[in-house]
């Protein structure tokens, strides 16, 4: 099984954020890969990882990082596989991670997802990975109609709360 989507952390500090795209690539059965890299400690690894990731049948990078936020925007800078950043609330409550990330030159892509956004991070990627696959397109829209259904029970269990003065 070789991965198809590659999850690349600048610490394994973010494994805990992380670990819920990890989770939903697992329930979508779509291969991945999970990797530490920096972008400051490691330069010559990610340069050799970015540079290979589509000759290796990667299809997908979700890049996190936080504080400086380098390693998606390096990483954008040296393929062609599309680039996910996931800023990591780290320090600044995320927001110079987000900054970081989201503000790329011109010719330099990298989706961004909100602050250890993880899990949008891997929908996204799931998405990207649907457009030539109809059969993921059936899973992603059953995984969507479920989010739905999530909703509609929250608020049939909401209606059974009393409260003195609730109207509804």
């Amino acid at each position: 099984m070789k991965p198809k989507v590659s999850i690349i952390m600048g610490s394994t500090s973010d494994l805990p954020v992380m670990e819920k795209a990890a989770a939903l690539l697992n329930e979508f059965e779509i291969p991945f890969e999970i990797n530490a890299l920096s972008a400051h400690r490691t330069p010559r690894e990610v340069e050799l990882f970015a540079s290979h990731a589509r000759e290796n049948g990667i299809e997908v990078i979700i890049a996190a990082a936080g504080m400086a936020a380098h390693l998606p925007g390096v990483i954008a800078s040296m393929t062609t596989v599309p680039v996910i950043g996931v800023p990591i609330n780290a320090s600044l409550e995320g927001m110079d991670a987000l900054l970081a990330i989201v503000q790329m030159p011109p010719g330099i892509p990298v989706a961004t997802v909100g602050i250890n956004g993880a899990l949008n991070a891997a929908i996204l990627a799931v998405q990207m990975l649907a457009v030539a696959n109809p059969e993921l397109q059936l899973k992603l829209g059953k995984y969507k109609e479920d989010l739905k259904k999530k909703i509609v029970e929250a608020n049939e269990q909401l209606s059974k709360v009393e409260y003195k003065f609730k109207t509804n």
